[in-house]
């Protein structure tokens, strides 16, 4: 059962690894005031300019906003931003699964090794203890392995759904501001 819960904790690394790549391209988020200022000034180009070549969901958010701001911006924003958020969870599911998964293979394997111990001790007797004793040392290694996986995943796992939760936030935010900028202007002629 080691082979498996190997594969876990290799499987889980790997998506860590790239999980962490993606939101840490997400420093990008900072030019959102920049780009929300120059949508405020209705300068719309230096506005998309911003967020061209960017990975930051949130400036992705305001460029459709922008380019969607004769027809339906709100619902532009709201399209995208669901698109943004599918992108930000993938992988979030897999390390789910290892979470559960590392220690029940553990256990499995703990059992495992428990059957293969009881069977040498009916064979042998009692006169080996050493057989027996070993085969349930190797049986808890496999326990400690499994749950081993899972804390070191949980911990990830736990920083890309905090990371997920706070560019939702960012996201909500800067969309009703960008929305509210993209409201036509009711000027007042002075008396």
């Amino acid at each position: 059962m080691m082979i498996p819960i190997f594969g876990c904790s290799l499987f889980a690394l790997t998506v860590s690894i790239e999980r962490f790549i993606y939101f840490k391209n997400f420093r990008a988020s900072r030019l959102a005031p920049k780009m929300l200022s120059f949508i405020e000034q209705e300068k719309f180009t230096d506005a998309l300019a911003i967020a061209e070549n960017q990975p930051s969901p949130v400036l992705r958010v305001i460029s459709t906003g922008v380019v969607q701001r004769t027809h339906s911006p709100t619902k532009a924003m709201e399209a995208t931003a669901i698109a943004e958020l599918t992108k930000m969870k993938r992988g979030l599911p897999a390390l789910d699964t290892v979470i559960t998964l590392g220690p029940l293979l553990g256990l499995l394997g703990t059992i495992i090794g428990m059957i293969d111990s009881f069977d040498i001790m009916s064979e042998s007797g009692l006169g080996n203890p050493h057989a027996v004793t070993g085969g349930i040392a190797e049986a808890l290694i496999c326990t400690a392995a499994g749950i081993f996986v899972a804390v070191t995943t949980l911990i990830p796992y736990n920083y890309f759904l905090a990371r997920m939760e706070q560019e939702t936030e960012t996201i909500e935010h800067y969309a009703t501001k960008t929305e509210a900028a993209l409201q036509p202007k009711n000027v007042q002629p002075m008396p």
